[in-house]
């Protein structure tokens, strides 16, 4: 079968038989017009509007990122010289002492706001039901027939019961999505309003409780964006209690191989949080500065804990310390009052004496932590502007 001609044989043939090669473009000729065009075109598009707006902002972004503190470089080796930050504060017993000093000679104005939280958490939330607290001790002392001695000491079984609330869930048994969200936003307030006293009370003033309240609330939405982010950064926990409920059903860890793996992949999720964490708490004091926005918050706070984190991560795990000494000196007493009570007065049974001093120390501890963190924010702010 004869092959069809193409157009350019015909038109070829009809030309007195030469076929004409296809035309060079100018381009092909010369390679560097093309280098040449894209240049032109880079170049008028710096000089258009868009091109300007886009040239203004990236300076912007430069400019701020130069005010920041960059310790490491990525791809390049650190050297400790270069990245150490001396800090001159006091040590962890000093902080925890002066923490309570300060709550201490302050005390009309702190024990009245936690008063106020205290009834408004019972009306707002609501307190823990008496029967899971009657039910915890039950069964407590169902188990103590299995010792050998067949009971406990009245010590042994507050200390267990104590034990066993918070093991529960302590003050949010029982809650429900919209409970859980007042209690957040009440905890929110306390934050704020502390801080809010303990700037005034450091800059020598006498503020009063209704002053805190009246004025405090302010960076309310800006606290709860950073809580969000907190939230956020906190993932990786979460994404441990979430695996390690799942290995234990499983059966996972019982091979020492992968309890190992397991192991290293918790100290990493752990480290990860830590890292974050420890800038974002710093970020709750800064972002209640009037003004404070949430971005800049996180980056004032990044520039201040920058080669100061793990002194950081030491002092709030010393004050997880002090939190479970001062639960275990502040209920102690009070679940065998009520085991006492209850024993002589039957008609005693059904109050939640436990459960109000619950409330009430935790919204103690709650205040301290706070007043933790913001005395040691202090110091690095006084320490990193000398």
């Amino acid at each position: 079968m004869a092959k069809t001609p193409s157009r350019r044989q015909k038109n070829a043939r009809a030309d007195g038989g030469k076929v004409k090669a296809p035309k060079e473009s100018k381009t092909a000729k010369n390679p560097h017009r093309s280098l040449k065009m894209v240049s032109q075109l880079k170049t008028k598009f710096k000089n258009s509007k868009f091109g300007h707006k886009i040239s203004r902002q990236k300076t912007k972004i430069q400019t701020e990122r130069a005010k920041h503190i960059h310790l490491h470089k990525s791809f390049k080796r650190s050297y400790r010289e270069d990245y150490a930050r001396v800090t001159e504060t006091p040590g962890l017993l000093s902080h925890a002492m002066l923490t309570f000093k300060v709550i201490f000679s302050h005390w009309r104005t702190f024990f009245s706001f936690m008063l106020l939280m205290l009834l408004l958490y019972t009306v707002i939330v609501g307190l823990m039901s008496e029967e899971i607290y009657q039910d915890i001790s039950t069964q407590i002392d169902e188990s103590s027939a299995e010792l050998a001695a067949g009971e406990i000491g009245n010590f042994a079984k507050a200390g267990l019961i104590l034990l066993s609330t918070f093991a529960t869930g302590g003050l949010d048994t029982g809650m429900d999505e919209s409970s859980m969200m007042f209690m957040i936003t009440l905890f929110l307030i306390m934050w704020l309003v502390t801080i809010f006293l303990l700037r005034h009370f450091f800059a020598g003033e006498q503020p009063r409780l209704r002053d805190g309240l009246y004025n405090a609330l302010g960076p309310l939405l800006t606290t709860f964006v950073i809580f969000a982010i907190i939230f956020v950064q906190a993932t990786p926990l979460i994404l441990v209690a979430i695996t390690y409920s799942a290995a234990i059903a499983t059966g996972f860890l019982s091979t020492p191989f992968y309890a190992l793996l397991y192991f290293i992949f918790v100290a990493l999720m752990v480290l990860l949080s830590s890292y974050l964490l420890s800038s974002s708490l710093m970020a709750l004091v800064a972002v209640t500065v009037p003004g404070m926005y949430p971005i800049r918050a996180m980056l004032s706070a990044s520039d201040l804990v920058a080669g100061r984190r793990i002194r950081i991560v030491l002092r709030l795990l010393y004050l997880v310390l002090v939190v479970v000494f001062v639960y275990i000196v502040a209920m102690l007493p009070v679940i065998l009052l009520d085991m006492w009570l209850k024993g002589i007065w039957s008609w005693l049974a059904g109050w939640p004496i436990v459960s109000i001093f619950l409330v009430f120390c935790t919204c103690f501890v709650f205040i301290y932590a706070s007043t933790y963190i913001y005395i040691y924010y202090r110091w690095l702010l006084d320490y990193n502007t000398k």
